[in-house]
C-alpha cells in the first residue's frame, strides 16, 4: 500500500524535504504531494496561463485560481493530510488547507510548536494527532507500516 500525503504549510524552509528524505532512508511507501514550493513559479502561474494581468491584485487573482487547482485535486487524492505552522510566517494559507482537509474528511496530523497551542487550540482539537516536529509526523506515519 502506497500512502500519498498532502503537505499544507508554508514553502520557505526545507520541512517538507526533510520529511521525504526520512521517509525515503525509512523505505516507507510515501508519495508526498503539496503546493508548489517555487515561490517564483507559484506566483507566476497565472500570467504563465491566462497572460499578463493589469496590475499585481490581478497577478494574484490568476496565479490564486492555478495554485487552489492543485490544492484541491492533491488534497482530494491525499490519504493524510500534514500542516506545518510555524512561527516564522503568517500561515493563512496552511489554515485554510488544514480546515479543507478537515471538511473532506481527510485524517489531519498537525504539528506546530508549544507556543501556538492557544491560537490553534480548536484546529488541533479536531485533528487526529498534533505533534511538534516533523520528526514526530514522520513517526506516526512510520506506525501506520508497523505489522
Amino acid at each position: 500500500m502506497e500512502l500519498i500525503v498532502y503537505l499544507a504549510g508554508q514553502i520557505h524552509d526545507d520541512w517538507r524535504e526533510q520529511l521525504r528524505q526520512g521517509a525515503q532512508a525509512r523505505n516507507l511507501p510515501i508519495r508526498f504531494k503539496g503546493p508548489q514550493e517555487n515561490h517564483d513559479l507559484s506566483d507566476e502561474i497565472g500570467e504563465r496561463i491566462k497572460g499578463t494581468q493589469p496590475n499585481a491584485v490581478y497577478r494574484d487573482h490568476v496565479a490564486s485560481e492555478v495554485n487552489n487547482l492543485r490544492t484541491r485535486v492533491w488534497m482530494q487524492k491525499a490519504d493524510i493530510v500534514i500542516a506545518l505552522f510555524g512561527e516564522k510566517y503568517r500561515q493563512w494559507n496552511t489554515a485554510m488547507d488544514a480546515s479543507t482537509a478537515l471538511a473532506l474528511n481527510k485524517p489531519l496530523i498537525l504539528i506546530r510548536p508549544e507556543s501556538l497551542h492557544h491560537p490553534l487550540k480548536e484546529l488541533a482539537q479536531r485533528a487526529q494527532l498534533v505533534v511538534e516536529t516533523p520528526e514526530q509526523a514522520l513517526d506516526a506515519l512510520a506506525y501506520l507500516f508497523e505489522e
